[in-house]
Formats: C-alpha cells, structure tokens, sequence
C-alpha cells in the first residue's frame, strides 16, 4: 500500500504539519509493509504519540485479521506457587523455606480439576506455577499422561521456560532431550510467561537467580523444532527502558524469523501490588495502549497479539482492540491467581463464551472462538444469548 492509498486516519495524521520527518518514515515503512529496525522501534517509543501509534497498529491488525478477534475456553491448573527463585516483582510466589500462605497440589487434586470440566465444551487446560523442587520432571510427564489419559481431546498447554530450566537441569537432561520426554508425554504446546525482559541489566536488577534469555529462547527454539507452538511475553513498566523493550521484542523476531513457532506476543503489564518492588509505579492506559499498538508494529512475524484481560481489565482490554491486539485470551475462570495477587484488575478472572463474545461485540469486532492452534471452533458475531448466559449464570 502506497501512501496515497491509506485509509483517511492515517492519511491525515501523514499530513500533519508538526509531524516528525522520522516518524512519517516508520509510517511510509508500515504501509509498505517493510520491517522496522530497531532503530525505528525506539523512535516509536520516544516520540509517537498514542493516537499516532493506534493508528498505523490497526491499520496492521485489520490488514491481517480484519475484525476477527480470537478467544478460546480454556482453564487454568497452578499446581504450586512455592518457589525457588526470587523474583522482585512476584506477588504468587512463596519460598520453598517459608511455605505460608502456599500451596501444593499433588497429580491426584490436578487430576480432579481437569475432572470438574467433563462434559463442558472447554479446548484447553493451561498448566503453570511456581518452581518447587520436589515436582520434578517425572512428575509432570505423570501429570501430562494422566491427563492425556482421561481426556484426549483436551490441548495440554504448561510450563514457562523458568519451569522446565530447572525440571531439565535436575533431571540432568539437555534441553532437546527434556522437550522431547515432555512432548511424549503428551505436553502439546507451551506458555510464554518467565520472558520478563532479556537485557542481561534488568535481568540482574528484578530476577537475577533464573534461566536468562539465552536460555529462554533456547527451550523455546527446542519446543519449536518439535513441532510445538508456543507463545511469548514481556513483561513492562517497571524499571525498563524502551532501548529494553526494543532489544527484547528484536531477539523474539529473530527467533521466530529461524524457526516461526511463535503463535502470539502478550504484553504483561508490571503490577506492583505486595511484591518488593511496590515503590515502582504502574504505567498508565496511555502508556500500555502505545506499548501494544508499537509491538504489533515491531513484531511483523508474530501473526497475533493478545490482551490478557483479567490483568489489564474489561474496558481497558476492549479498547487495545484498537491499538493491534486481535486475541483477549480465554474464558479462563476464577483459580487463576498469578496477576489476581499482584493487583490485576480482575480478582475473580471468570468469564463465560456469552460475556467474552459480547465484550468483543460491544468494541465493534468480530468474536471467534479458536482452539489453541488458532483453529476456528466458531464464529460468534450474529449469536444471540440469554439473560442467563449473560449475567454469568451459565458456565458455559
């Protein structure tokens, strides 16, 4: 697309007279659908505006998916938040050695989860937690083949790259090895969560004593040569530059460029409730919508974006639909507790397919439901619910 053929927003913010000669050029790059550098990355951050940025993201995002957002149903098991690491910003967590307040699910209680959805139309079980030592490497390939076990249609998604670092150096297995025995087991995909920020800097300052980048994007590059998807993160806000920001999003593209076995990019904004680093204050909605929209722009090999709404809240996940996002995540429910302790918006995360699909509808999109694989379970933009399914008597 030239230019001359952009849509009249972008066209008029083109023709603004106070506007960057540096950052009319991103925008030119956009249209012609040409990758940024790095370089344009940081002047995104350092001088556009929200609006400017809205823009030229949704003119990506409905070139790319047009109105169609994604959802799935799917629901969380958190088999412990007692951990070894300490990472400042972590609300969930709790040491191995002060275990108040913690909590340890053995494969049986997890087992009686997955059970609780027989019969309910969910396409996803999302397995993670803390790092506790005696939940081993086998003991997760149990879980994983139990669960296959009673439920074989159900996509098991689990285990962050911090997780399974340590479930492979314990099991004194490389990495391609410890996939690989996940992968028999029946683990079909992973999370994207332990990324935070890759610089080696902010690495040393928030969670110094976990897996660093390298080797986040090695289990990551190991699940993908397997033919597993995962997803990535960002964790942002806190004590993070954009210089940061740019370096971490450029070694995703970089890794998904070799292997393209990334499904999604999710932006987790830093929340500062109960953890050690509650001085640092949270960044505005300003601030996550122009973070949003600039991701969908750097990150052109990634083909979605996702919100997770009950960390940024309805409203505020409803309006990052106009700013690049084309995915709110699940119908989730009320266990998940990792953002809920940190002060997320949500504290009882729990939607139904009626209320996510009418959230969806209320911002002028298109509600799908996928499946994990962004498969097309259904399309819910001309579905009529009930009072019921509405107002979240129905599970369903």
């Amino acid at each position: 697309m030239t230019t001359s053929q952009a849509s009249p927003a972008i066209a008029a913010l083109l023709q603004q007279p106070t506007l960057d000669p540096g950052l009319k050029a991103v925008a030119e790059k956009v249209l012609r659908q040409e990758r940024l550098t790095p370089e344009d990355g940081l002047l995104l951050f350092e001088k556009a505006d929200v609006g400017f940025a809205g823009a030229l993201a949704n003119h990506v995002r409905e070139r790319m998916h047009g109105d169609n957002t994604y959802f799935n149903r799917n629901f969380h098991i958190e088999p412990t938040n007692v951990c070894i690491f300490t990472c400042k910003f972590c609300s969930y967590s709790r040491s191995y050695k002060n275990k108040e307040d913690g909590w340890e699910l053995s494969i049986d209680e997890m087992l009686d989860i997955v059970k609780k959805y027989d019969g309910e139309p969910v396409t996803e079980v999302h397995i993670v937690g803390g790092v506790h030592p005696k939940m081993n490497l086998d003991f997760f390939c149990e879980l994983i083949s139990k669960i296959r076990a009673h439920r074989p249609d159900l996509h098991i998604k689990g285990f962050t790259a911090v997780e399974l670092d340590y479930m492979f150096r314990k099991a004194k297995l490389t990495v391609e090895e410890g996939m690989k025995k996940l992968n028999d087991a029946g683990l079909q995909s992973m999370p994207g969560g332990g990324a935070e920020i890759f610089h080696p800097d902010v690495r040393a300052l928030i969670c110094h004593d976990k897996v660093d980048a390298d080797g986040w994007l090695a289990i990551h590059r190991a699940a993908h040569n397997l033919g597993m998807h995962t997803n990535a993160t960002m964790l942002y806000g806190h004590v993070e530059t954009f210089a940061h920001r740019i370096d971490h999003m450029e070694r995703l593209r970089q890794l998904q460029d070799e292997t393209h076995g990334f499904n999604t990019f999710i932006p987790l904004k830093f929340r500062n409730k109960d953890n050690e680093m509650n001085h640092v204050p949270e960044s505005s909605i300003i601030e996550d919508l122009r973070l949003y929209a600039i991701a969908r722009l750097y990150l052109d090999n990634f083909p979605h974006l996702k919100a997770y709404w009950p960390m940024l809240g309805r409203q505020t996940a409803q309006l990052t639909l106009a700013f690049g996002v084309n995915d709110l995540d699940g119908t989730i429910d009320d266990t998940t507790k990792i953002y809920s302790m940190a002060g997320a918006e949500e504290q009882n995360p729990s939607l139904n397919t009626a209320q996510l699909a009418m959230l969806i509808r209320q911002a002028g999109r298109r509600p799908i439901e996928r499946d994990t694989l962004y498969n097309v379970v259904k399309d819910y933009s001309e579905a009529t619910f009930t009072d019921a399914e509405l107002l979240g008597a129905s599970k369903n």
